[in-house]
């Protein structure tokens, strides 16, 4: 199997219907974001997380932002990481609305920290629902994100009760963004929580060492080791370290690089993925986000080179006279796939049953954001002129694709929130990503047009 972030980590349950992975008023607590300009794409991307983190008014103020628009058939899943990275989306707007926003999410994340319906660790799970809806099986799921007993509302439907190291390294990432933000130590303590649960539970021995995958839902340790979960912890626990002062944090930091240094192919220019059983390295396929990722965390010009491979290797353009393409007529976007199995992916099967066949070149826009901010990041010759125009292709995308979705049955402002992929897209790990509104892929987004870097701080 190989291993990545969006991994399924249930209690050894599949989803029922599994479409990715892979507007309403603003209410008086948090403000909507303020405009910047009539028409402008930023402004129109923050519409959106406003919209979806609104969806259900009549549920409680305590709440998340559903990660896809209702047409994905996820219904009202809030994943922990696209929260994380609204969070961080927030923190890059200047205005006070937006600062509110990131406030009430993190309130959110540490409400589920304390108020898990099992643990009482400081996990965060995989996701949760933030809205009722009826399951496809006929049963009715009520509640919002919180409870009528207090306890938050996991996503038992499709599985997502498991808890995985990269997302907790984001939760954390941006917690501890808010306590250097806002100053205030709730957030500082949250964040420590989260590190304290990724040694406990992800240190390993292993030959090949790191951190571990995470537990699934019946809290059962999982085999793997992710090269894009010790990218996470490489931020997080710098950002600990400077903010806590203690030097713990330094250490478990430097075993996570540890972990990364090994997964680094030389001759390749490129990192993998990560290992199944802590002892064999898993060469195939390759992500893309490990290659980005590890440049905005590191800021290693000994490795800058794998966001070169990334943009050499994995680069698609997607246009409508394609045959699974789903680009409407006249209409073509550039940008970047999921991994080197994306590309060669059956284009005559499914990629899950009853899921559309895939397009090999569809362009899948949360990695190609960050792979505009890596090269903005990095500013090699060339570099901002390319990411201005992978820029400009997701805000084509944002402007064209996704038209007539909802979330929580409300019709989203027109022309906000960007697709997860330009067309079906066959990640190589076991799930797709579809034209579908997304909050992960529009935080990134908004990021990248913000020069704003989730990863820097350490």
């Amino acid at each position: 199997m190989a291993v990545d972030r969006r991994t399924i980590i249930g209690a050894g349950t599949a989803a029922t219907v599994l479409t990715v992975f892979g507007g309403g008023a603003a209410r008086a607590a948090t403000g909507s974001t303020p405009a910047a300009g009539t028409g402008d794409a930023r402004t129109r991307g923050y519409a959106f997380l406003d919209a979806a983190m609104d969806g259900y008014p009549d549920h409680g103020s305590i709440r998340l932002a559903q990660s896809y628009a209702d047409q994905a058939g996820l219904f009202s899943t809030a994943f922990t990481y696209d929260n994380a990275l609204a969070i961080l989306a927030h923190l890059a707007h200047p205005g006070r609305a937006s600062r509110a926003r990131a406030v009430a999410l993190g309130d959110a994340l540490l409400y589920a920290q304390a108020h898990d319906p099992q643990y009482a660790d400081g996990r965060l799970r995989q996701a949760y629902n933030v809205g009722p809806y009826v399951f496809y099986d006929g049963s009715a799921q009520p509640d919002g994100f919180v409870r009528a007993d207090g306890s938050v509302n996991v996503g038992t439907q499709f599985g997502f009760t498991g808890t995985a190291v990269g997302d907790m390294a984001w939760a954390g990432i941006a917690l501890a963004a808010l306590a250097g933000r806002t100053g205030a130590r709730r957030f500082l303590a949250g964040a420590v929580r989260i590190g304290e649960w990724v040694e406990a539970h992800g240190r390993t021995d292993e030959p090949l060492g790191g951190y571990k995958f995470g537990v699934d839902g019946a809290d059962q340790k999982l085999p793997f080791t992710s090269t894009e979960h010790n990218i996470d912890l490489t931020c997080l626990f710098g950002r600990l370290a400077r903010l806590t002062k203690d030097g713990v944090w330094l250490e478990r930091r430097a075993r996570a690089e540890a972990f990364l240094g090994k997964m680094w192919n030389e001759s390749g220019g490129f990192f993998y993925t990560g290992t199944n059983d802590g002892v064999t390295i898993n060469t195939s396929p390759v992500p893309e986000d490990t290659q980005t990722w590890s440049y905005l965390s590191l800021h290693d010009r000994r490795r800058a080179g794998s966001v070169d491979w990334a943009a050499d290797e994995l680069a698609v353009l997607d246009t409508a006279d394609r045959p699974n393409s789903t680009v409407p007529a006249g209409q073509s976007y550039e940008g970047f796939t999921f991994s080197s199995a994306s590309l060669v992916a059956d284009e005559d099967s499914p990629i899950a049953p009853s899921q559309p066949k895939p397009d090999r070149n569809g362009v899948w826009f949360e990695g190609t954001a960050h792979l505009a901010l890596a090269l903005r990041e990095r500013r090699a010759a060339g570099d901002e002129r390319r990411a201005a125009r992978l820029i400009a292709s997701i805000e084509r995308a944002q402007d064209r694709l996704g038209p007539g979705q909802t979330v929580g049955s409300r019709a989203l402002p027109e022309r906000s929130g960007v697709v997860s992929a330009s067309s079906p897209l066959d990640t190589g790990f076991g799930f797709g990503y579809y034209p579908y509104r997304h909050t992960g892929a529009t935080a990134w987004y908004l990021l990248a047009a913000a020069r704003a870097n989730p990863l820097r701080g350490h």
